[in-house]
């Protein structure tokens, strides 16, 4: 059949060849075997090759590839092993600067519990850096070492610790200069120069910009970040709108909005709640997409329909969002949609994946225990838990919600400066704001001892914790000796 096929198509190529004057071809009857299977092999190649364009170009259409097209040059560094002569040096190097003495030892102890000083720590079994973290900050140190005789810059803070920012700051390191709507200005960077991406990774048009100046780019990119872009991409595929939970001006969620086609963040249950009300009750016509728009106009992509793009959706999340609220919007939605569409339907309507990354969790899990711990037999009552980390990060002040939650008194501090000499704290509270001279060790009865529970943020270093729990000693010391006013 394909030898019949092929022979027609070809009598047709030469009746064409001879009435433009070329000389005609022996009929196909009569062509030879070998003379077959070179045709066939011609014109499959040829096939072949228009095939290949075709998925490349439906291929480059998925943002998910545009990106990966770009990782994949030379000229972009990712990864634990491009940095292997120097990575050694410099973990070490890291270690001596964020390691904690006070710290390790609390962790030999059972229930990581030390009595220093008079005052008991409990401190949280899962705390401070995570592996994502010391990969973006090894990564980043390994760069400068690699790259001496070149201008480093960064496109943000590496991670959201003032601490580990200063450092990168001492190695000379730019970070680029963005305005109050965060548009940043890339005309600094020049031939030669190297680009760090930070942890929460870097949105589209930057690395396509970066990618058109030809310069080397170092990509820290957390991998659990990454994991999230993975999620959206399957959402473009299946024609769904990413429903993101998160902030949508927090540099994670806008890396994140980079990498969709279709997107809505919403930054909270209550919100979330107002997304379903709207894809159960609103009409067009009703007025009441004009209200969605306003109400949501900075967190949804461009020209974005809620009519039109609210009918099928996908759930994806900042990394380092509440879980439990997360999972609360996740069942939320899924029930909406089954109530909207049927539960019938519900896999052409609704797509749910969890990225909440694992460091996140087990963190939020671990302070959960520390707020529980009074409900054992013998268990201690903590006098307040202290919270250590950046005031810009997300992770670290969902951790504060816990306690605030559940009643604790508990207290969110970015540094240990935060604690004076006159025993007064300088702390964020849940709302975002900052509080200034609140009295941080009240008055207690003689003898008794001060409890607190100490945890810590994935961007935090032990030392910087460890540097907060000797203010506290010196505190607790001076009251001891009747030398501090309460």
């Amino acid at each position: 059949m394909l030898f019949r096929n092929l022979n027609l198509l070809l009598l047709l190529i030469l009746n064409s060849e001879s009435s433009h004057g070329f000389t005609a071809s022996p009929p196909p009857s009569i062509l030879s075997t070998q003379q077959r299977r070179t045709t066939v092999s011609t014109l499959s190649a040829s096939v072949a090759t228009d095939d290949d364009t075709k998925k490349k170009d439906d291929k480059m259409k998925y943002l998910k590839f545009q990106r990966d097209a770009i990782a994949k040059k030379d000229n972009y560094l990712r990864g634990a092993g491009v940095f292997k002569d120097v990575k050694n040096d410099v973990t070490e190097d890291m270690a001596q600067q964020f390691d904690s003495e006070l710290m390790n030892e609390m962790k030999k102890n059972p229930n990581y519990m030390l009595e220093k000083d008079g005052i008991e720590f409990y401190l949280a079994k899962d705390h401070g850096f995570c592996w994502g973290v010391e990969r973006s900050i090894n990564l980043a140190y390994s760069a400068v070492e690699t790259f001496p005789d070149n201008k480093l810059h960064i496109t943000n803070e590496l991670i959201h610790n003032p601490l580990v920012n200063k450092k990168l700051h001492d190695k000379n390191v730019n970070f680029i200069a963005k305005d109050e709507n965060n548009n940043k200005d890339f005309s600094q960077i020049e031939d030669g120069d190297v680009v760090m991406l930070p942890a929460f990774g870097a949105t589209l048009d930057e690395m396509k910009l970066l990618d058109e100046k030809g310069v080397k780019v170092v990509d820290t990119t957390c991998p659990w970040v990454s994991k999230v872009w993975n999620t959206v991409h399957k959402h473009q595929v299946k024609g769904l709108t990413s429903v993101i939970h998160g902030k949508y001006a927090h540099e994670e969620t806008m890396a994140t909005k980079s990498m969709c086609e279709t997107y809505l963040c919403v930054k909270n249950l209550e919100e979330a709640e107002y997304l379903a009300d709207f894809i159960l009750n609103a009409k067009p016509g009703d007025g009441r997409a004009e209200k969605f728009m306003e109400k949501f106009a900075k967190a949804c992509s461009p020209d974005f329909d809620p009519h039109r793009d609210l009918l099928k959706i996908g759930l994806a999340n900042q990394t380092t969002m509440y879980k439990k609220e997360t999972r609360a919007i996740g069942q939320l939605l899924q029930k909406t949609i089954m109530k909207k569409f049927g539960p019938d339907l519900i896999n052409e309507h609704y797509f749910e994946f969890d990225t909440i990354c694992d460091a996140t969790q087990v963190r939020q899990d671990a302070i959960d225990e520390l707020c529980d711990m009074h409900l054992s037999d013998d268990g201690p009552t903590l006098d307040f838990i202290l919270v250590v980390g950046g005031f810009d990060s997300s992770n670290t002040a969902h951790l504060l919600e816990i306690p605030q939650m559940r009643g604790v008194r508990s207290y969110h501090i970015n540094q240990a400066d935060c604690i004076s000499a006159e025993n007064t704290i300088r702390h964020r509270n849940v709302k975002g704001d900052i509080v200034e001279g609140e009295t941080l060790l009240l008055p207690k009865e003689p003898g008794s001892k001060l409890r607190i529970g100490v945890t810590s943020g994935a961007s935090t270093p032990d030392k910087e914790v460890q540097d907060a729990l000797g203010r506290i000693m010196m505190l607790n010391n001076l009251r001891e000796n009747g030398e501090l006013k309460a």
